[in-house]
């Protein structure tokens, strides 16, 4: 049985565009495919954060910008205040998965808010970015706006929060092992080999 690697992120975390590379470097290297699942930091109606408050600033200067320093992320704190609700861009993002471009969407979304700082929170912006990455604009705007893809989404959320039992973003899944936070790839590369090698050993024990 393929090892499975799950992780579950918000559009709006800056440590899950930062470990999102780093994760998918090392899968490839070891020929393993990451789905992503949808959790929200905060869905409405929770107050969302301000990138001017304290807690923000204090995250940014010491953690995120010294991380996408090192890593060569040129990463901009967004300057939308309050930061946008992420459930649009989620109901899209299921969208996106029955059209066959769930990672390419997964990819965009980060790069929209976090590199240019585009607000993932209005329709506008959210159709305009699904058509750059080959979605049907019309289709995709129609599905926002009848809120076509609200109970998947919401099914997605439930299973985070009450099955998985997810409490913050990101969290990875890999095989028996969790990793919450930021994470590298060679912290990614021992979890994989160390559950492949689980694996390799429970089956000879069949």
């Amino acid at each position: 049985m393929a090892l499975k690697l799950q992780v579950y992120s918000d559009f709006v975390c800056p440590y899950c565009i930062l470990a999102e590379g780093e994760l998918e470097a090392a899968a490839a290297e070891k020929g393993i495919e990451v789905e992503y699942l949808p959790f929200e930091l905060r869905p409405y109606p929770t107050p969302t954060l301000r990138p001017e408050g304290e807690y923000i600033t204090r995250d940014w200067r010491e953690r995120v910008y010294p991380i996408a320093a090192e890593l060569g992320i040129p990463i901009v704190k967004p300057p939308f205040s309050p930061q946008p609700y992420t459930h649009l861009a989620f109901e899209g993002y299921q969208f996106a998965i029955e059209h066959g471009k769930a990672k390419e969407y997964n990819k965009r979304m980060y790069e929209a808010f976090f590199l240019e700082s585009k607000n993932i929170g209005e329709i506008d912006v959210l159709t305009e970015l699904a058509g750059e990455i080959g979605l049907e604009r019309a289709a995709y705007r129609k599905a926002l706006e009848d809120r076509t893809y609200r109970e998947k989404h919401r099914e997605a959320l439930h299973h985070a929060y009450y099955v998985a039992n997810i409490n913050s973003a990101p969290t990875f899944v890999i095989g028996d092992t969790v990793i919450r936070g930021m994470a590298f790839k060679h912290q990614f590369l021992e979890v994989i080999e160390r559950e492949q090698q689980r694996e390799l050993k429970s089956a000879a024990g069949q």
